[in-house]
């Protein structure tokens, strides 16, 4: 009998650059038994699983036999490049498959550019991704772009410009071909072929590249960023911590009946993961031509309460009244310049407090975009872009200055305008992830999804 086998309880372990987080929960009720946390040391980070297993040990002596799971964005996480035909087409269909894969956007690059080989190669050698996403075309389609991508990146191969994993989701045609070119012996790329992200216009179709990224993520990035000598770290490790907390978010919305969305503030970026199901009396809708998908996740990576603090400032309307005859400039210098720095006094607080509510409302904004009304000759037409945010149930607060905040703060700072047309949720309950369970109900969701479901509901709000 395996551990998991024996085990009657689980513990969930996020590794992040910063701190590494672990809840030990029931895996019959999903009662949350423990918590925990480390600084995570990027030398060796099952150092900080080590100090973590031993508090929750002491907590509860069942942890030392729990089974273990783990997810990761140590070391800067997933870093995705994304090689597609079109900018406003395919490049940007692979781009949100990469977001909702739990990477890192580091570029997006369209081989329909006049200087195209360039570019791929000045690219990939300036963000050096740990994966590119190599698009392109409809299915059946012409294939030509597909085939470029695949011998421009054999080609920076060659030149020693970059080396890593490829997934290809493209025109599939060809896509084998494509393939080929890149995984024969003299370049020696690895490869993955995955469905087409974009089967026919205006339909966006993500899961199999998704699972595809997540292959390649536990294959090569784990082991490849050297984060720790121990083959224990691989085994327990199930993805990049922002698509187990993607999968979370799909979870706790199936469980709710809700559309949900999430924010989660950190101190360099600002993630916002929704699942927004269809409005089903929706008309005189302008169809997209990258259709919207359901679950979306995007990255804001100026927008976070300390390495981007005066980016964030940067980002305020200030109109508000918050900031009309303040000079805050030295504040988040500070903070930028110290991202371990803790507040100490109320109005360091007030501060922390005014950068969060800056950074979700500003993030929300980029997630949900704007709606227009077009007049027509057959009627008006609704024009959005994003996702629209309007008819959301239930806003998750994340983050530390969220979870460590003063009472009452997601009343403070999970507030925002929807001037402007901005599709943002116009009467939703609102409540903070307190315990940090998101990312431990999506490690669950797969295995034990009956245990994530019952932890999900430790995040359903009072009505």
């Amino acid at each position: 009998m395996t551990r998991a086998e024996a085990s009657q309880t689980a513990v969930c372990v996020d590794f992040g650059s910063t701190w590494t987080k672990a809840l030990h929960v029931d895996l019959a009720t999903g009662e949350v038994l423990g918590s925990s946390s480390a600084p995570t040391s990027l030398h060796e980070v099952m150092e900080a699983y080590d100090t973590c297993l031993a508090a929750l040990a002491q907590q509860d002596p069942r942890a030392a036999e729990a089974e273990i799971l783990a997810c990761s964005s140590a070391g800067g996480g997933l870093r995705i490049a994304v090689v597609g035909n079109e900018e406003l087409v395919t490049a940007e269909a692979g781009r949100r498959v990469a977001l909702s894969s739990g990477g890192k956007v580091v570029a997006v690059v369209s081989m329909a550019s006049p200087d195209a080989r360039s570019a791929l190669r000045r690219t990939l050698g300036a963000t050096k991704p740990d994966l590119v996403l190599l698009t392109g075309g409809t299915d059946g389609g012409n294939g030509e772009a597909l085939l470029q991508g695949a011998e421009e990146l054999a080609a920076a191969t060659r030149s020693g410009v970059w080396h890593g994993p490829v997934v290809v989701a493209g025109n599939n045609a060809v896509v084998d071909q494509a393939a080929g070119y890149m995984a024969n012996t003299k370049v020696g790329l690895d490869v993955i072929v995955a469905e087409n992200v974009v089967p026919k216009i205006g339909v966006l179709a993500p899961e199999s590249a998704r699972a595809a990224v997540r292959e390649m993520f536990l294959e090569h990035v784990i082991g490849g960023k050297n984060l720790s000598s121990r083959a224990d770290f691989r085994r327990i490790v199930q993805g990049a911590t922002p698509d187990v907390v993607l999968q979370g978010v799909e979870t706790l919305a199936e469980v709710l009946g809700e559309d949900v969305v999430v924010v989660d503030v950190g101190g360099a970026t600002t993630d916002v993961h929704s699942v927004v199901r269809p409005d089903p009396e929706a008309e005189h809708v302008r169809e997209e031509v990258v259709a919207v998908t359901p679950v979306t996740r995007t990255v804001e990576g100026d927008l976070g309460m300390r390495w981007s603090a005066t980016t964030t400032l940067a980002a305020a309307d200030h109109s508000d009244p918050s900031l009309a005859e303040s000079d805050l400039s030295g504040e988040v210098e500070h903070r930028h310049n110290h991202p371990g720095w803790l507040p100490r006094t109320e109005q360091d607080r007030d501060i922390d407090e005014l950068l969060a509510r800056i950074a979700i409302s500003t993030a929300l904004q980029r997630h949900a975009g704007r709606s227009r009304v077009v007049l027509s000759p057959s009627g008006k037409v609704i024009e959005r872009t994003g996702t629209d945010l309007r008819r959301v149930g239930v806003v998750i607060g994340s983050g530390g200055v969220l979870r460590h905040g003063r009472r009452g703060i997601e009343g403070r700072v999970m507030r925002w305008s929807a001037r402007g047309g901005w599709q943002l949720p116009e009467g939703p309950l609102r409540a903070v992830d307190s315990d940090y369970v998101l990312a431990a109900v999506g490690l669950l969701a797969r295995s034990h999804p009956a245990t994530a479901r019952h932890l999900a509901t430790h995040l359903a709000p009072s009505r």
